[in-house]
């Protein structure tokens, strides 16, 4: 959990000040009791010559104080220009209400962010609430591909993101050890079983798993039992086979992902769920039907594209259109077996009774049509006491100077996770992976991804963090005692007379550094960490354009040599940039460099 930061951020006290006028006004003008002032934000204006801060506060009470929004818009302009963090206050428009804040407001954000140094733009919004985030949840039948790579790297960052803001993050991976995928790579496992005992099994059957990651388990088994199993029927030796080939591919998923430095809390069985003695499916099914959310029915012909669960026959039914769903879902197939919905339903009802009310999936992309029944399950079997967001991350286009790249040697039909990873380093992978909302579709190009340039994201944002370290190297000459530390360098910066940053370029790097709580913030309730890296990067972008400014212009430079004040100034601002870029990266799981090669 992150720790409680020191004290709010600058948004956050801007819309305190916003929420006591609200409160003013409300008694000065006899508003209706109990209006909900938590519709009211104060956030960055799009458009950044209309001023620093912009508050809807007037368009979204208007109707509850029964005044035109442009009225009561110039009421809280009028409060809001006696407030001493506030220089100006435009009213545009309809009754937005644009702020421009005094400089010395930033200064004083840059001391906060050199007071507080790694807690800052901590959170305490999550309030400690528990959240089970269940991502990844490849299929345990071979290594991971990069369309799970970027699912993986999505789903850790949001769980990091989530702790940075105060929630109790579970990070869960869910077997699906239980359908007939696993019964194949079984049947496939005791093929390369029959290879490591000398025999010639010719070319890999269709429909069986060809790639020669089972080699291993075929060895491992011909070492466990010799020619034991091939004495025994398919009934008695696919249980053994299947059960080793999934703590293999298990131990190479986890391998696979600790080189992402992704770590799960929970890594929970399909199967456990059915036998551990007391069939869970079974138990959620019967709870659903004593609750008149399970009925035995038919369905109506599925109208244009063909539904996979679709049979035409009477059957047990959960009522999933009573909470959202399209169509009623199935939940036993023809043959008695249970469907995976069913196993997920089970699942997801799990999570509740091990204390969680707020719930995220990591979905691929092909599950896109899987939502809504989740959603709907999960308000059934918790009586809308949980909540489940479902994420979806869309297909990877693996590139290589923009040539696409499909195939490889490990698996024989497709890139796996960690090959991408061994070529290109974890940093590449995971910062690239988020730099870009995950419902879009990414090109992940291999050559672009390590290019030392503007245009590499990635290399960008750590450049600025290795680059102000160099700027820390070089001050040491006019600054001797500069201490070594972040901790303690930002100490000893905290006295700088950091009003005197009063060039154009270097506000703008400042109200930067100030927006980073207010983001971390929205990321979090949004559930969407690329966001982080988008800002990294926009923070980046200014940091190294306001050190090229000063090649072209001397005097804004970060280390004067006839003014030791100035350079102490700047020093701090470029210690607020490395803590922040050092934080951001920390959340997104990507180091923070203090030299490149």
């Amino acid at each position: 959990m992150a720790e409680k930061p020191t004290s709010p951020h600058l948004f956050a006290d801007v819309l305190a000040r916003v929420h006591r006028i609200c409160a003013v006004l409300a008694a000065e003008e006899n508003w209706p009791a109990g209006i909900d002032f938590s519709r009211v934000v104060v956030e960055p204006p799009r458009d950044a010559t209309h001023g620093d801060m912009a508050t809807n506060a007037a368009m979204v009470l208007a109707k509850d104080a029964k005044a035109k929004p442009r009225d009561l818009a110039d009421k809280f302009a009028e409060k809001l220009r006696a407030d001493d963090l506030i220089a100006s206050v435009e009213v545009a428009g309809p009754g937005f209400i644009n702020l421009t804040l005094k400089p010395e407001v930033w200064a004083d954000a840059l001391r906060t962010v050199l007071r507080e140094g790694a807690t800052y733009g901590a959170s305490a919004i999550g309030g400690g609430e528990k959240v089970n985030v269940e991502y990844v949840s490849a299929n345990p039948t071979g290594p991971m591909h990069v369309g799970h790579c970027r699912g993986a790297v999505f789903g850790d960052a949001l769980c990091s993101l989530l702790q940075f803001a105060g929630y109790d993050v579970t990070r869960e991976y869910y077997i699906n050890d239980a359908g007939a995928q696993v019964d194949v790579l079984g049947r496939s496992a005791y093929l390369r079983y029959r290879e490591a005992l000398g025999e010639d099994i010719g070319a890999i059957p269709e429909g069986l798993y060809p790639g020669d990651y089972l080699v291993p388990v075929g060895q491992a088994l011909a070492a466990e039992y010799g020619d034991k199993l091939k004495a025994m029927s398919e009934s008695a030796w696919l249980p053994i086979v299947r059960l080793k080939a999934i703590d293999m591919m298990m131990d190479m998923i986890k391998t696979d992902l600790a080189a992402l430095h992704i770590k799960h809390d929970v890594f929970f069985s399909e199967r456990s769920l059915i036998e551990s003695g007391n069939n869970k499916v079974t138990e959620t099914i019967d709870y659903l039907r004593s609750k008149g959310d399970v009925y035995e029915g038919r369905l109506a012909p599925p109208k244009g594209k063909v539904v996979d669960d679709y049979e035409d026959r009477e059957q047990t039914l959960f009522r999933a259109t009573a909470f959202g769903d399209d169509v009623d879902r199935p939940l036993i197939k023809s043959d008695g077996a249970y469907t995976y919905f069913a196993s997920d339903i089970a699942n997801h009802k799990n999570k509740f009774d091990r204390g969680f009310t707020n719930l995220i999936d990591v979905f691929g992309a092909d599950h896109g049509g899987y939502i809504k029944r989740m959603q709907a399950a999960v308000k059934a079997v918790t009586s809308g006491k949980a909540a489940l967001d479902v994420k979806i991350v869309q297909l990877v286009k693996l590139l290589r100077d923009g040539e696409p790249v499909k195939m490889s040697k490990r698996s024989g039909e497709f890139v796996t996770l960690r090959e991408v990873v061994d070529e290109v380093g974890s940093d590449a992978v995971r910062f690239m992976m988020l730099f870009r909302k995950n419902d879009a579709v990414l090109d992940f190009d291999l050559a672009k991804v390590i290019e030392q340039s503007k245009d590499n994201a990635v290399f960008y944002v750590q450049y600025g963090h290795a680059r102000g370290h160099s700027i820390f190297k070089n001050a040491r000459e006019l600054v001797p005692d500069l201490p070594e530390s972040d901790f303690a360098r930002a100490a000893y910066l905290g006295d700088a007379a950091v009003e005197r940053l009063t060039d154009p370029a270097e506000l703008s790097l400042l109200k930067q550094l100030a927006l980073y709580p207010r983001m971390i913030e929205a990321a979090a309730v949004a559930h969407e960490p690329h966001r982080i890296a988008f800002y990294l990067y926009d923070l980046a972008s200014e940091f190294h354009a306001l050190w090229t400014r000063g090649r072209d212009l001397p005097y804004l430079r970060f280390i004067i040599t006839n003014d030791a004040q100035i350079t102490k100034a700047r020093l701090a601002m470029v210690q607020g940039v490395v803590s922040v870029l050092a934080s951001g990266l920390a959340v997104l799981g990507v180091h923070a460099p203090t030299e490149m090669r």
